[in-house]
């Protein structure tokens, strides 16, 4: 069997795992996917989004179309459609990340570094709610790994980065940089101002602004909705919460010893000047840094998400750190290497025991995932929480369960909404009765407890184990 074969083959069967995962596990998609969603069934049906909804997220323009096109092609299913689509895009992540790692050091380095990223907690669970940060990623290291295989590629390369900054805007500065990398610091005989390449690097975010000033009328509406977002939720932000949130945010993502090996491995290549196209992965790192650090000087809200891309390039040199010391020559180097690997194996069983019950804690939040998510289909098939919707519209507390709530019920902005923004005298009001859904989805920030009470003139309509309904006509 070839090489190129065997990788084939195990890609179709991690795939075929992530396809069974995502059926049995049955998770559904976070907020921010469940509006994007809402706003692909509005575009088929020829309505303008409302990207300025109460408390909407930023639009990320292709995953509009995305969710459009699930929507079409699965009708009220699409929710589980996309996240079978994220779980089967960090399959594709995994891939590019040993891709990278083979092109950069070795197949053994490659397939290190996708097992850190495949087993990544936060991934796995970006991927059960369906964050577009994991199709996101998928296509960056796609793209990373082609630059990586075959230097200044050109076109190809800068196409699915273009696709990624429809998606992302962090995939703009690596356009940025891939336009530097083939233009201006070029050897001087492929040294040109590449404008074929600059078009493709202004593409997305010109697009971005173009959709965004076609819906609202303000280009610039993404950069302004995000910043007054974070004001609204009171997210960590500025300059002062860099620092701190780089390093904290990177192991959370990437985890401690993974981060780790990285810094060794990194010392490890320098010191025997081993690896090959290692601006890819150096690329991938500065410029999630850099995106991160301009996202927080901007006054944006400073999010582990944003570091992403730093964090899973990060992978690369600790698989190199594992798989390279082999090459590492007999001598004093050799033998702190291997005291180096010892203390690392010790510390590494250390980290996973004591992180063992995040296995459980994962697994816990997924069932309350589903459970939270039946037990919402369940309150709106109560015939009289059915009649009721006649009196008015259908309220929450806050805008936790808006976006999920209008994609069961095929619901506008006007018959769903949240009372921390506006009360109404009749309609269906519903609430949180159980304390973990009510400490999930019942406080957010600036919300007043009221909201958590019904109004005069509401009478109890239904009741389960996570929602109560009340009425008043």
């Amino acid at each position: 069997m070839t090489a190129r074969r065997a990788e084939a083959l195990v890609v179709a069967a991690l795939a075929g795992l992530a396809l069974a995962a995502a059926f049995v596990t049955r998770t559904y998609p976070n907020y921010d996917a469940y509006y994007h969603l809402v706003w692909g069934r509005e575009l088929v049906h020829g309505i303008k989004p409302d990207f300025q909804a109460y408390s909407a997220p930023t639009e990320h323009p292709l995953y509009i179309a995305i969710c459009a096109v699930l929507g079409v092609v699965f009708g009220q299913h699409a929710d589980r459609a996309l996240v079978v689509l994220c779980a089967l895009s960090l399959v594709v992540l995994a891939w590019g990340v040993y891709r990278v790692g083979r092109a950069c050091f070795s197949a053994g380095a490659g397939i290190v570094a996708a097992l850190f990223t495949g087993s990544s907690f936060a991934l796995l669970l970006f991927a059960a709610r369906a964050y577009v940060d994991v199709p996101f990623l998928a296509l960056v290291f796609v793209a990373a790994f082609m630059e990586a295989e075959r230097p200044r590629r050109g076109r190809s390369v800068m196409a699915v980065l273009l696709v990624a900054g429809l998606l992302r805007p962090e995939a703009w500065v690596l356009s940025g940089f891939y336009w530097l990398w083939c233009g201006p610091l070029a050897p001087a005989r492929e040294r040109g101002a590449r404008l074929d390449l600059l078009v493709l690097a202004v593409a997305a975010p010109l697009a971005w602004a173009g959709v965004d000033a076609w819906d609202t009328g303000d280009p610039l509406y993404s950069l302004h909705a995000t910043s007054d977002l974070a004001d609204e939720l009171n997210r960590t932000r500025g300059v002062g919460a860099i620092p701190g949130s780089f390093v904290s945010f990177l192991s959370s993502t990437v985890r401690p010893p993974v981060a780790a090996l990285a810094v060794a491995g990194a010392f490890l290549a320098w010191r025997l000047r081993e690896g090959r196209a290692l601006h890819v992965p150096i690329a991938l790192f500065l410029s999630g840094a850099i995106t991160f650090f301009a996202t927080g000087v901007a006054g944006l809200s400073v999010l582990p998400r944003y570091l992403t891309v730093p964090a899973v390039a990060l992978t690369i040199p600790a698989g190199f750190a594992l798989t390279g010391f082999a090459r590492v020559p007999e001598g004093p180097l050799r033998v702190w290497w291997r005291r180096g690997l010892a203390a690392a194996v010790i510390l590494g069983a250390i980290f996973v025991a004591i992180k063992a019950p995040v296995v459980g804690r994962l697994r816990a939040e997924l069932r309350f995932i589903r459970g939270t998510h039946d037990a919402l289909v369940a309150i709106f098939r109560v015939p009289a929480v059915q009649r009721a919707r006649a009196c008015g519209p259908v309220t929450w507390p806050n805008y936790r369960l808006v976006p999920d709530t209008r994609w069961l019920l095929h619901a506008t902005g006007k018959q769903v909404g949240a009372r921390s923004h506006k009360r109404h005298a009749h309609g269906v009001a519903l609430f949180f009765v159980d304390r973990k859904t009510l400490q999930e989805f019942g406080f957010s920030a600036g919300t007043s407890t009221t909201t958590n009470a019904p109004d005069p003139g509401f009478v109890r309509i239904a009741y389960n184990t996570r929602y109560a309904a009340y009425a008043s006509c």
